[in-house]
């Protein structure tokens, strides 16, 4: 099996919306997708693009191709740090797990990050979700940070 790790196009978000559905069942959220789609795909691939993603495409040996993962990110800006990465989700279906996927996403953004001179990547992982946390330790991440609390208001 070959897998690729490329910039998402805009064919890629039918599949990319099924493995945030996968993502909200595995964290037990299953009904908090409210985006719309044509939301979702203009967000990424409008006018102006909020979002961006490298996904993990396999090819099978009789050279089917399908999106087995994905890491999608923003541009945050920090008054401290400046330009950052935001990892917002980073998924790999479950039956393509523990295969190196992963670890070649994270290369990928690693990659992206230095091209566009951010000055790190930040994201954050649900605390009962330890393989996530031993795979992001075996990265290299070192600052869990337990003391900031998420705020948010939704609207309408």
């Amino acid at each position: 099996m070959e897998i690729t790790i490329r910039k998402a196009i805009q064919q890629d978000c039918h599949r990319m919306m099924e493995l945030v559905k996968e993502l909200a069942i595995y964290e037990k959220a299953p009904d908090e997708i409210t985006v719309q789609f044509d939301h979702f795909v203009e967000s990424g691939f409008g006018e102006n693009p909020v979002w961006w993603a490298l996904v993990a495409e396999t090819t099978s040996p009789t050279g089917l191709k399908e999106v087995q993962g994905f890491a999608l990110y923003y541009i945050r800006y920090s008054t401290w740090k400046g330009q950052r990465m935001y990892l917002e989700d980073l998924l790999v279906t479950e039956k393509y797990r523990r295969q190196g996927i992963g670890k070649l996403l994270f290369n990928g953004l690693f990659e992206e990050a230095k091209i566009k001179n951010y000055n790190g990547i930040a994201w954050q992982v649900l605390d009962w979700n330890e393989p996530a946390i031993n795979f992001y330790k075996k990265l290299g991440a070192v600052k869990f940070d337990g003391e900031w609390v998420n705020c948010s208001i939704e609207l309408g």
